[in-house]
């Protein structure tokens, strides 16, 4: 047997408290760009028991009902039964204001090109997974949305919003040859005994998952489901949510590199947010073209000033071309600077919704998962 090791990634369901947030601070750039595509948007929000909050900034010309925005989208993620100490009932409050003139000198000046921030950000792709994503947290965010679809589908009518999912996987020679161990927490309801969430969750939910990617279930004691034995209250009356705080859930499971910035509520100026969705696309196509096997790329601006001060690509060794044509096929799939980038991806529209649960990358539809042929 060659070299051994394990990795672990999690993913959390679409009513976690920090998702709830993230939906929500997506769902009002979504509605601002439907009706101003210029919109500046930095939103935060914050949700705790019985109570939703925003914070942060927007500069734009659309005329958004907040309140009705964040009710519709609670309602949306199952939260409509005041008893659980958080719902579409919950008290609002909005502390949004104008975007700083400071930071709107640099992001509004010449074509409106400059980068919103400074910061890194980094970008994967690897051929462990049709989605050219890590297995570990391709089969986390599967197992998460599989979650939420037996809740919406009422397949198991005893789920109530918010669950996780975490997957431990056995390599073999950098090859993913098992899985080792599988823990899944799912709110229900009281009637459940925990021997048939276990039960349910095991068939319903993650055989499917694993069946589809063609690996077997670990050993039964391998799996974890509720760790605690039961869990009834779901959402932010147990654990306050926070929009921005699964970066590393949104990104590659803590396979890659990690940039300084999270990903919802941001317009596309924010390089935070764009910057980490090129730094995937050069990766994915490199890696897609057959140039490399695995791939990371790294990008860096300063705000206010339109180009990367950094632009790096690293192979680990399985690059099938030299650096200098790694580079030339970067420099042909997308000019990244912030305007290059939003205009190759087209960002400047309504697309993000789709973003704020199960990770930003892996997804067919979305711009930065183009693989762009004879190139």
């Amino acid at each position: 047997m060659g070299a051994v090791r394990l990795f672990t990634s999690e993913s959390v369901c679409a009513g976690h408290p920090d998702k709830i947030c993230d939906a929500i601070s997506d769902a009002i750039l979504d509605a601002a760009l439907a009706q101003d595509p210029y919109s500046h948007t930095g939103i935060e929000a914050v949700a705790g028991a019985n109570q939703i909050s925003l914070f942060g900034e927007i500069k734009t010309h659309a005329t958004l009902d907040y309140e009705k925005i964040i009710r519709d989208k609670i309602r949306e993620l199952g939260y409509t039964n005041p008893d659980w100490g958080f719902s579409d009932q919950s008290t609002f409050r909005s502390y949004l204001h104008e975007q700083s003139p400071e930071i709107a000198m640099g992001v509004d000046s010449g074509d409106g090109a400059g980068a919103g921030d400074q910061g890194m950000m980094f970008g994967y792709a690897c051929q462990e997974t049709p989605e050219l994503m890590p297995l570990p947290i391709a089969l986390a965010h599967a197992l998460t949305r599989r979650i939420d679809e037996a809740r919406e589908k009422g397949e198991l009518n005893w789920l109530r919003p918010d669950g996780k999912a975490q997957v431990t996987v056995r390599y073999e020679d950098d090859k993913p040859v098992a899985i080792e161990k599988l823990v899944l927490a799912v709110a229900h309801d009281e009637a459940t005994t925990a021997e048939q969430v276990r039960a349910d969750a095991i068939r319903v939910i993650v055989t499917p998952v694993l069946e589809k990617y063609e690996f077997a279930l670990p050993k039964d004691t391998d799996i974890i489901v509720n760790g605690t034995g039961l869990w009834h209250i779901p959402g932010p009356e147990s654990d306050a949510g926070l929009t921005g705080r699964k970066i590393v859930v949104d990104g590659y499971g803590g396979y890659a590199r990690v940039g300084g910035g999270a990903f919802s509520g941001k317009e596309p100026n924010k390089v935070d947010r764009s910057g980490a969705y090129a730094a995937r696309y050069i990766a994915k196509n490199i890696v897609a073209a057959g140039l490399a096997s695995r791939c990371e790329v790294g990008l860096a601006y300063v705000i206010g000033q339109p180009r990367p001060l950094m632009q790096t690509i690293d192979a680990f060794g399985t690059a099938t071309v030299s650096d200098e044509e790694l580079y030339a096929f970067k420099d042909k799939l997308i000019d990244t600077s912030v305007k290059g980038i939003i205009e190759t991806l087209d960002l400047r529209r309504p697309i993000y919704g789709q973003t704020s649960a199960y990770g930003h990358f892996g997804k067919q539809n979305l711009p930065w998962e183009q693989v762009v042929n004879n190139l």
